[in-house]
């Protein structure tokens, strides 16, 4: 950390970064105060330790036995939103979706609508290719700047992300600082109405006000995993503080005192419980990360 003015954590707890807030330790949480510290911190790492990027926490279980190496919290420093020629957003890292669509919505930019409706920041939708509402990262980003884990920066075009539903070709360990979005002219009266009706459809159908994680299963072709995990009989089962929502059952709720193994355990019997039903496996949207 010589000559660093960034914060350096050993054996951070976790849990109070995460939305389900839940699990265990960071062996070490870096939280640097710009690009340049990001970079020069992990190029005298060289690759010695595992690194892991953490944005809002809000689609992720953090096991019991915390996660081992170093844990990257990108802070203010990385939360700008910058509106460019041609419609185009560049956006740090750290800035909520929220903050993003809410920003191209004041400049009359459309098609950032559906950032309104993913809780989280810039770098989880880039690395996770995150969607909602009919449209999903894919589609608008132009390309990214990445730090990897030896310290090199590089911009990536999104052709070389290789998206594919809720994934990317980033390697583990790679750390998204920012992304440019690409959007088209429109009225900000008619993007804030779409923004509004996504905001309200989500309110409505999601236990948006519990500690959760999102989506916990993906979509498999052909089904929505909420029907399957609903079919199942699923629905407010529990294990531990850890339930199946009664309002959407592809949601996961700490009920006040769930650990990171019962969360998961959770899920993991429901996961039984579709395929024993219809034959149709589901498989993990949340990450999960750390030691048992």
């Amino acid at each position: 950390m010589e000559g660093l003015s960034g914060k350096l954590t050993q054996d951070a707890p976790l849990a109070k970064l995460v939305w389900f807030k839940a699990g265990g330790t960071a062996d070490w949480l870096f939280e640097p105060a710009d690009a340049d510290e990001l970079r020069t911190f992990l190029e005298r790492l060289e690759g010695s330790l595992p690194i892991m990027a953490l944005g809002l926490g809000s689609n992720l279980i953090v096991r019991d036995g915390g996660v081992p190496g170093v844990v990257v919290k990108l802070g203010k420093p990385f939360a700008g939103v910058e509106v460019q020629d041609d419609h185009v957003l560049a956006c740090g890292a750290g800035a909520h979706g929220i903050l993003v669509a809410s920003t191209a919505r004041d400049a009359g930019v459309a098609g950032l609508e559906f950032l309104r409706g993913i809780p989280g920041t810039v770098g989880g939708f880039v690395r996770m290719n995150g969607g909602a509402y009919g449209r999903e990262v894919g589609d608008i980003l132009i390309d990214c700047d990445v730090v990897m884990p030896d310290g090199r920066c590089h911009n990536l075009p999104a052709s070389d992300l290789q998206y594919s539903y809720r994934h990317s070709a980033l390697p583990a360990g790679a750390v998204v600082i920012g992304a440019r979005f690409q959007g088209e002219p429109g009225d900000p009266d008619a993007i804030g109405a779409e923004m509004d009706r996504i905001a309200q459809a989500r309110e409505q159908s999601q236990p948006v006000r519990t500690k959760t994680g999102g989506s916990t299963f993906k979509n498999p072709p052909g089904y929505r995993a909420w029907e399957l995990v609903d079919a199942a009989g699923c629905r407010g089962l529990t294990m531990g503080g850890a339930q199946v929502s009664e309002k959407h059952t592809n949601f996961l709720i700490n009920t006040g005192d769930a650990t990171g193994a019962e969360i998961e355990g959770l899920g993991e019997e429901v996961k039984r419980r579709v395929y024993e039903n219809c034959g149709v496996e589901l498989e993990w949207e949340i990450q999960r990360v750390g030691r048992p």
